[in-house]
């Protein structure tokens, strides 16, 4: 018998009896930690339900007979109106691992230039209104291209936008406010948003839980502009690109994905929403002002932020940010009717922005 003949044999004798299971190097038996740090990376938005929950037992106990009142509440709900719908948009952009500065400055222009061209220049609404979606979609489009062609960080990009669609605001609107009086007599249709609704009066349906609810048409087209951006977000394919663009690019790109037209997609669309929360602070505040909505860029970063989604991309949801928009509301409501100074508000606001941000950097580790 030959060697390579009596090696065989005797390795074939060696192998009788093994086993036939697969080497498995993960840990089997994973701790109650580990567990909870899974679970929360598999669904991110049960972190701002829990502290929205608790904003709301806690100022309930801390307000009675106040905070959880319909009115008072209905007032949150409208207060966060202008945050949440900001926070859409930005909440695509930073799907993609990028952040956008500009969105509070292009809601501003697109509100100007709505406002100003019905009113000042007699344009009819007809044609004001989508000139200033029109606005703001090419506000996002800019951005996109930017980020896209020249290869440059957003964070970048958006800080220099700010500033370019600032002196936009500046240079037509002339610094100038529009009035109320001066917008019902010429374009109503834009304030139609700032219009309240009675719940128990006006949709007819007289149930015990919707009385003393009141909300703006502001804050419904809030919600219904959640429910089709998470929808395209979550049972698109578009809305699979985008969390494969922030989740990994180069991966994405390997599979076959476009990621520039995504992100220029993502941009414009940001832009576009960005127009149509224009036209929810034109009817909130009752007019036009250049100066209206100067911090909605940081509250839109904190919504998302608290919300859930993370500024690392590719992970994070829509509702997840109205979870957060909620939230600031919430604290920000519950701590003036708790007697405290509004220094305190902007404190705590601080606090839930750290701890948001802690708690992703926890949760990430899962997937590391």
């Amino acid at each position: 018998m030959s060697d390579d003949a009596t090696g065989s044999a005797t390795a074939e004798r060696g192998l009788e009896g093994a086993g036939e299971a697969v080497a498995n190097f993960e840990a089997d038996d994973k701790g109650p930690i580990r567990q909870i740090q899974g679970f929360l990376h598999h669904y991110p938005t049960m972190i701002p339900l829990i502290v929205l929950l608790l904003g709301v037992v806690i100022f309930t106990l801390a307000a009675p007979g106040k905070f959880l009142s319909p009115l008072n509440l209905s007032v949150v709900v409208q207060q966060v109106t202008i945050v949440a719908i900001l926070g859409i948009a930005q909440t695509l952009v930073i799907l993609t691992a990028g952040i956008d500065l500009s969105v509070g400055l292009i809601m501003i222009l697109c509100s100007v230039v709505m406002g100003r061209t019905a009113v000042v220049y007699g344009v009819p609404v007809l044609l004001a209104f989508p000139l200033g979606l029109l606005c703001g979609l090419a506000c996002g489009w800019v951005n996109g291209i930017i980020v896209t062609r020249l290869k440059l960080p957003p964070f970048i990009v958006t800080l220099g936008t700010w500033s370019i669609f600032g002196a936009l605001n500046v240079f037509y609107s002339r610094s100038e406010t529009i009035r109320s009086q001066d917008m019902e007599a010429t374009a109503p249709f834009l304030l139609w948003l700032g219009k309240t609704i009675k719940l128990w009066q006006d949709l007819g349906v007289p149930l015990p839980f919707l009385r003393g609810w009141v909300l703006t048409y502001g804050s419904l087209l809030m919600i219904v502009l959640a429910i089709v951006v998470s929808y395209v977000l979550n049972r698109t394919a578009f809305g699979r690109h985008v969390y494969a663009t922030g989740d990994d690019p180069d991966a994405a790109r390997l599979s076959g994905i476009n990621t520039d037209r995504t992100l220029l997609a993502v941009y414009a669309l940001a832009g576009l929403i960005c127009a149509v929360g224009a036209w929810a602070l034109i009817g909130r505040i009752g007019g036009v002002s250049p100066q209206a909505g100067l911090t909605a860029n940081l509250d839109s970063i904190t919504a998302v932020v608290i919300g859930g989604t993370s500024l690392f991309g590719g992970r994070g949801s829509i509702i997840g940010t109205l979870f957060g928009a909620l939230i600031v509301g919430v604290f920000r409501n519950g701590l003036a009717l708790s007697g405290l100074e509004i220094l305190w508000q902007d404190f705590t606001v601080g606090v839930l922005i750290i701890v948001a941000v802690t708690i992703d950097q926890w949760i990430r580790k899962i997937a590391a």
